[in-house]
């Protein structure tokens, strides 16, 4: 596989789509691409609540821990 980091859009754009369904299932994607895709919204401000208390290291934590 690719590292992302040398992927382009369109292929990282992909490859998320296929991460987003691996763990939310297909109606979790088409739920998530109903509320992100459609422009509504603002990401800003829902991210700063989602992570509201989490430290960097606990998302470092998390992510390697997610490592294959």
């Amino acid at each position: 596989m690719i590292p992302s980091e040398n992927m382009t859009d369109e292929q990282f754009e992909r490859h998320a789509f296929d991460i987003l369904h691996r763990e939310l299932g297909v109606y979790g994607l088409a739920r998530f691409l109903r509320l992100y895709r459609s422009g509504a919204g603002d990401y800003t401000r829902d991210r700063h609540q989602w992570l509201k208390g989490i430290t960097v290291q606990e998302l470092a934590q998390e992510f390697e821990g997610r490592q294959v």
